[in-house]
């Protein structure tokens, strides 16, 4: 059995081919994120990977829309988006599948770190 602490991964991902990770894989990458309001990512897309992003709590806005808890929205590779948090205390958990890294790219086409 391992035990680990969420506060100790790297922007809450744990699965995936990264140091720290519970489980080494290129297959794909999770992660369970918190965010504050007004917390922003910038417009970006992914050109191998799928992103799945379901909001456990509060609410978010990708694309000018905005979801709340029980949605899931799926970005193909290539699909661009952008994530804001619009409350304190939202919670989300993000699949990418395969698990590449350094596959996010900002859509002026500059790479993205992590």
């Amino acid at each position: 059995m391992k035990i680990a602490k969420l506060s100790e991964m790297t922007r809450g991902w744990f699965i995936g081919n990264f140091d720290p990770s519970l489980f080494r894989t290129n297959d794909c990458e999770v992660a369970v994120k918190s965010c504050h309001k007004g917390d922003y990512e910038e417009r970006h897309y992914h050109k191998i990977a799928a992103e799945y992003t379901c909001i456990i709590s509060g609410r978010v806005k990708m694309n000018g829309l905005e979801y709340g808890a029980g949605d899931i929205i799926v970005m193909e590779p290539g699909e661009t988006t952008d994530f804001e948090c619009l409350e304190n205390g939202t919670t989300t958990v993000v699949v990418k599948i395969p698990g590449i890294n350094n596959d996010k790219y900002l859509e002026n086409n500059m790479l993205a770190k992590r």
